[in-house]
């Protein structure tokens, strides 16, 4: 079973080499777990961070932007998927899309209207994933980057 848990003192090793599963290619298209904890520690206001869990084992990270600073006012709230990671080994298994039902369902709850993601569209994915599951291109760019968006319906 999937799950997401706080990063703590006892998995912060574990979320932080999950990026050395990546192959050369996808780490393209992604921050270094450190990185990415420790704009955490600074933006600890809106940022929501997760180790990904299937049952014991960490095989990804997740972070949320709580804020609405990517999107256009008319869209308020949304959430930002500012980072998503599985790991090498545990990709192309369904885990990527169970976390993110997981995501919109958060969303629901929270009542935003929109969770948005931006990615690279050089190489395939991790671009159409997000449009496989719905994501919608905006056209805008945000740091060389395309803008998606999700309804959350």
């Amino acid at each position: 079973m999937i799950t997401l848990q706080d990063v703590s003192y006892e998995n912060l090793r574990a979320v932080i080499k999950i990026y050395e599963t990546l192959s050369e290619s996808d780490k393209k298209h992604v921050a270094p777990n450190v990185v990415s904890l420790a704009e955490a520690y600074l933006n600890y206001d809106i940022a929501w961070p997760k180790a990904i869990v299937l049952d014991e084992t960490i095989i990804g990270f997740v972070m949320l932007g709580l804020d609405n600073y990517i999107a256009k006012e008319e869209d308020w709230p949304v959430y930002f998927l500012w980072r998503f990671m599985i790991g090498g080994e545990y990709q192309g298994k369904g885990y990527g899309k169970a976390v993110l039902k997981m995501l919109v369902d958060k969303c629901k709850a929270e009542n935003i209207r929109y969770l948005y993601v931006s990615s690279t569209k050089y190489d395939p994915m991790p671009y159409e994933m997000y449009t496989k599951y719905g994501f919608v291109d905006t056209g805008e760019v945000d740091d060389g980057e395309q803008v998606l968006k999700l309804k959350i319906e």
